[in-house]
């Protein structure tokens, strides 16, 4: 995958995720077998049991403010993103942070994904 069709799959994902559109951006952009990691923590690994995972996230938040991207870059078979989110989720409260989500791309879909961040 060239950097010129990851930065072009890249502004789609983004541009759904800032829209609300979490579930469709993962299915369109994500691999069978992605692994994704929160920080440090074992990766989820499997779309199956990533996708469980978006879901439960996606209802326990009680109110999503904003989603913005603050910067993102693109290397080869590799990208970018720093975020700046602004939610509530029930059990956590009010979130406002930013987040550097690191993408692995493979036969077109991300493979493996990184988020980063401060708890």
């Amino acid at each position: 995958m060239t950097r010129s069709a990851i930065e072009d799959a890249l502004q789609d994902l983004n541009a759904l995720v800032k829209e609300g559109k979490l579930l469709d951006a993962f299915d369109k952009y994500y691999h069978e077998e992605v692994s994704m990691q929160e920080n440090n923590l074992p990766p989820t690994v499997s779309k199956k049991a990533n996708r469980q995972r978006e879901l439960q996230f996606l209802a326990d938040i009680t109110e999503f403010r904003s989603a913005e991207v603050k910067g993102m870059a693109v290397g080869d078979g590799i990208s970018y993103v720093t975020w700046n989110y602004d939610y509530t989720h029930k059990e956590w409260g009010v979130r406002q942070y930013e987040q550097v989500s690191v993408q692995q791309w493979k036969d077109g879909k991300i493979i493996h994904e990184q988020f980063v961040y401060a708890n």
